[in-house]
């Protein structure tokens, strides 16, 4: 596996007590495997990347009437803030300040917004064009990563990266999204890293194990334990998972592209592929109808691509530092 580009940049922060590992060549995903036990935060003990002052957090007071891009711009690079756009306008329209490590995003049915605060254990809520949370759900002892809503059930899933104590993850799903979770894990992960829920309620997960090998795997609606899934195209490094509306769509950080699958039974056919021309490192992608958003870490840039042609940007924001995850809440 490649190690992050990104993950070096963190021994200096934390003096080798960091969750990435660090070397390369400048060139690899933004996620990669953490330090060892002999150089690693002690158990328990959150990152102190960020701040917790959530007092800065402003809207334009015309927001909420516009469809809302949600962006995390996350560390080291990034100001450790979540900034929000008109969509597709691209204009600058509020910023939520307060966090630690933002990472992916999702949105449910009623355009709130939920965030994983990756260094606090907590995924945030906020309502659409909202400056405060409008909920706070405790994700104790792990790293969440990634996220997304069952549009079934209302029911959130959470892919925690890997625990505090530098164990396997999991995947917690709060059902209405709200309370203490469920715990599931599946075979052969240990690195979680993101998920999507199928129109059907059906979740899939990306990962790998802790040797590197990726991983795939499906929690079918109403089940009780994820099988494995098996793709037939190759992965360099597992990014973004999402429906959309179709077909399974999974990106690789390390390639620039978007594969979409069809899925039966525990296999998936690719079917299509999206190529993101001209990034680095996107991340957590987001589709929204015939375009695909993909906060790029390495550009330090937000790209909207068509979808699912791909190709050059049709549209690019700048003046981030280190965009990592995005979604975009409806106005109602």
């Amino acid at each position: 596996m490649e190690i992050s580009r990104l993950a070096r940049h963190a021994l200096g922060t934390f003096v080798a007590a960091a969750v990435f590992a660090g070397c390369g060549d400048g060139s690899g995903p933004r996620f990669a495997a953490p330090l060892s036990a002999s150089g690693a935060l002690a158990n328990g003990d959150a990152l102190t990347t960020g701040r917790s002052d959530r007092s800065r957090s402003w809207m334009a007071p015309d927001a909420k009437k516009h469809d809302l891009l949600y962006v995390s711009d996350s560390f080291p690079y990034g100001s450790n803030d979540v900034y929000v756009y008109s969509y597709p306008k691209g204009e600058l329209k509020g910023k939520l300040t307060g966090f630690n490590e933002p990472s992916g995003q999702c949105v449910d049915k009623a355009g709130n917004v939920f965030i994983a605060n990756f260094g606090t254990s907590q995924i945030l809520e906020y309502a659409h064009g909202g400056t405060s949370p409008i909920r706070t759900l405790t994700d104790s002892s792990y790293y969440p990563l990634g996220c997304s809503v069952d549009p079934t059930t209302g029911s959130l899933a959470v892919t925690n990266r890997l625990s505090m104590s530098f164990t396997a993850g999991d995947v917690a799903i709060y059902t209405n999204a709200s309370g203490t979770p469920t715990s599931y894990t599946a075979p052969n992960f240990y690195y979680y890293e993101f998920c999507g829920y199928d129109n059907h309620g059906n979740l899939y997960i990306d990962g790998t194990t802790k040797g590197s090998a990726l991983e795939y795997a499906e929690l079918t609606s109403g089940g009780s334990s994820f099988s494995a899934l098996n793709l037939n195209q190759s992965i360099g490094f597992p990014g973004g998972v999402q429906w959309d509306g179709a077909h399974l769509a999974i990106g690789d950080q390390s390639a620039a592209v978007i594969y979409q699958f069809a899925i039966s039974g525990s296999a998936g056919t690719k079917v299509g592929s999206t190529p993101l021309t001209g990034s680095k490192d996107v991340v957590q992608f987001w589709i929204q109808g015939k375009r695909v958003i993909g906060p790029d870490a390495g550009l330090a840039d937000v790209a909207f691509y068509k979808y699912p042609a791909g190709g050059s940007p049709i549209k690019t924001i700048s003046g981030l530092g280190e965009p990592v995850g995005a979604t975009v809440s409806k106005a109602k």
